[in-house]
C-alpha cells in the first residue's frame, strides 16, 4: 500500500513540474472577448463600476461600444485614488468633499478618459521596445490620444540571467509631461494585463498601484476646480 501511494504522489509531483501554468498568475486566458470594449468593461464591475460611471457621465459610451479603439484602463482604485486626493484638497480649504463622481463636471471626465483612449487596434506585438535610460535608441512610439494629446507606448524588455533585454516584455503607457525634457518627463504606467480583444479593438488594464487617474493628482484638482463642483443630492 505504501508503494502504491508513493507511486501516485510522484506521477503528481512529475505532472506538476511539467504543467506550467501556474507560473502565470490566474492560469491561462484566451484573450479573445465575445463583446465589445464596453461589454468587457460592464462586465468586470469589481474593476471597472467607477470607470463605466464616468464613461457615461462624460458621454462616451459609444466610443466604447462602436469604434475601434486601444483601450489603456485605468481600474477603480486609481479614480477612487484621484478623488480622494481632490477631497484632502477641499477638506484642508473647509469645503464639501465630493460624494459622488456626478459632482464633477462632466468635461473633466472626457478630457481625462480621452488620454487613455488611442484610436485603432494595438497589442504588445505591435509596438516597439522603450527603455527610459534610452530613449534616443528605443523610445517607444508617439500616438495622439483621443483627445489629441501626445502619449508614449512602448515595450519594456527586461534582463534575465545577466543577458539584457532577454526577460519578460511588459508594455507601458506613459504621459509626456514636459516636451523640452523628455527622458525626465515620462511618466510610466505599467500595464498589467495586456491584449483583451474585445470586437472592436484592445483593452490593456494600467496596474492600479503605479497610477491616479488624470495622470497627476494636482492636475485632475485643478481641472475640477476649474469646471466647478455640483453640490451633492
Amino acid at each position: 500500500m505504501k508503494n502504491i501511494i508513493l507511486a501516485v504522489l510522484l506521477g503528481c509531483l512529475i505532472y506538476s513540474c511539467s504543467d506550467n501554468s501556474y507560473l502565470i498568475d490566474t492560469g491561462l486566458h484566451d484573450t479573445n472577448y465575445q463583446g465589445t470594449v464596453w461589454d468587457y468593461l460592464k462586465e468586470k464591475k469589481i474593476d471597472f463600476d467607477s470607470l463605466t460611471k464616468i464613461i457615461q457621465l462624460a458621454g462616451m459610451q459609444e466610443v466604447f461600444e462602436q469604434d475601434t479603439i486601444t483601450f489603456f484602463a485605468p481600474s477603480n482604485p486609481s479614480i477612487n485614488s484621484s478623488v480622494s486626493d481632490l477631497n484632502d484638497y477641499l477638506y484642508r480649504r473647509g469645503q464639501d468633499t465630493v460624494k459622488d463622481l456626478d459632482q464633477i463636471n462632466p468635461a473633466v471626465w472626457k478630457e481625462l478618459l480621452s488620454l487613455y483612449i488611442i484610436k485603432d487596434e494595438y497589442v504588445l506585438k505591435d509596438i516597439p521596445q522603450l527603455d527610459t535610460t534610452q530613449l534616443d535608441v528605443f523610445g517607444g512610439q508617439t500616438f495622439l490620444s483621443y483627445g489629441g494629446v501626445p502619449m508614449n507606448v512602448g515595450v519594456v524588455y527586461f534582463d534575465a540571467g545577466g543577458v539584457k533585454y532577454a526577460g519578460y516584455r511588459q508594455l507601458y503607457y506613459s504621459y509626456i509631461n514636459d516636451f523640452s525634457n523628455e527622458v525626465g518627463s515620462l511618466i510610466n504606467v505599467p500595464v498589467a494585463s495586456s491584449d483583451i480583444q474585445p470586437y472592436n479593438g484592445a483593452v490593456h488594464v494600467l496596474r492600479y498601484h503605479n497610477h491616479e487617474f488624470g495622470f497627476i493628482s494636482s492636475d485632475f484638482i485643478n481641472k475640477v476646480m476649474a469646471e466647478g463642483i455640483e453640490d451633492a443630492d
